[in-house]
């Protein structure tokens, strides 16, 4: 089916009248309106209100312009129901208990029901949709099965990852059922978030980064090939984001995601070269090149449109979330240069 949404139509890999852009994490710290909701609530509470996360969903889209508006909530919310705390601290990041540490506690784990227990998530999702128009796509998300393993492992975030290690190489029984359990908990969820609305599902993978390309095969691939493929009856774009996609592109291209979101890592011409002309990729920009001066950035911002936009299917983003600190004004001026960007190849659509 042809999309009027010019990043729908990117995603099916369809010429469109300009490129699209929207920015991981650009519902955030960076926007002063932001700030100013989260003075009156903790990050848990933003995410659990659906009019407080409605409102700050639609920040950005109301002030950038950009493309598609990502539901605001965090990928850690599908844990609690399982039985586990989460907490996030200031400055310290996300907190998680118990851990997970062998058979008996994989065993134990339940699988959510996303109606029942998220329900939240899915109201702000239905407030999101009758409030945007048809041109901007509402994007739903959920954390990929190994970097949600590795937060349960963890219980939180790590330098060397030696426990989710560990667990793989001693026990790879109980690893591969707990990553069975997690693909299984994320294929409701997001079957749930497409019922409520959502028009796009975007699955980050970012603590894939940690693996080698055989353990990536061996442990993680074939778990994301089974829900990806799953994902397909919910006939809306999968899209795939992953740190390190430079050294796993080769396993990137086997998922079946329909988009893959590639990390500033490699150059976008490359590796658009690589995956070919009929994979639609996302990305890539560094986020930290949002501290660059105007004219640096805008030439850099230029740059990778000039080598992302030689076939149709490409959307611009980030190669990761915005640094908190980023200065609003350059985030403004970005999503400008995207948008004036003139794509001469692309001008009219096709049926």
């Amino acid at each position: 089916m042809v999309q009027s949404s010019r990043f729908l139509r990117a995603c099916q890999g369809l010429p469109v009248d300009r490129i699209p852009v929207w920015l991981m994490r650009q519902a955030g710290r960076y926007l002063p309106e932001y700030r100013k909701v989260r003075e009156q609530v903790s990050f848990l509470t933003l995410c659990k209100t659906p009019s407080l996360a409605v409102e700050v969903t639609l920040q950005p889209v109301q002030r950038l312009g950009v493309d598609a508006a990502i539901l605001f909530s965090d990928i850690l919310l599908l844990l609690e129901p399982m039985g586990i705390e989460v907490s996030f601290e200031e400055n310290g990041g996300p907190r998680l208990d118990p851990t997970i540490a062998g058979k008996g506690d994989v065993e134990a784990l339940p699988v959510p029901d996303p109606e029942d227990q998220l329900g939240f998530v899915l109201e702000a999702i239905r407030q999101l949709r009758a409030t945007l128009g048809g041109e901007t796509a509402l994007i739903g998300f959920s954390g990929a099965p190994f970097t949600l393993a590795t937060y349960l492992i963890e219980g939180g975030s790590s330098r060397d990852f030696a426990k989710t290690k560990g667990l793989m190489y001693q026990e790879p029984r109980t690893f591969h059922r707990l990553m069975a359990h997690l693909a299984r908990s994320v294929l409701l969820y997001l079957e749930a978030q497409v019922r409520a609305g959502v028009q796009a599902l975007q699955l980050f993978d970012t603590w894939a980064v940690v693996l080698s390309p055989q353990d990536y095969r061996e442990y993680v691939l074939p778990h994301m090939q089974e829900l990806l493929e799953s994902l397909r009856a919910c006939q809306v774009p999968t899209i795939h984001f992953s740190l390190g996609t430079s050294t796993l592109l080769d396993s990137m291209a086997k998922l079946g995601a329909q988009v893959l979101s590639l990390d500033w890592k490699i150059d976008i011409g490359e590796a658009r070269e690589k995956l070919g002309s009929k994979q639609p990729v996302q990305g890539n920009l560094d986020p930290m090149a949002l501290f660059k001066p105007a004219e640096d950035l805008c030439r850099t911002v230029s740059r990778m449109l000039e080598q992302g936009s030689r076939w149709p299917g490409y959307i611009f983003n980030l190669g990761h979330g915005i640094h908190p600190k980023t200065p609003v004004e350059n985030v403004v001026r970005l999503v400008e240069t995207v948008r004036t960007f003139p794509v001469p190849a692309a001008k009219g659509t096709d049926g």
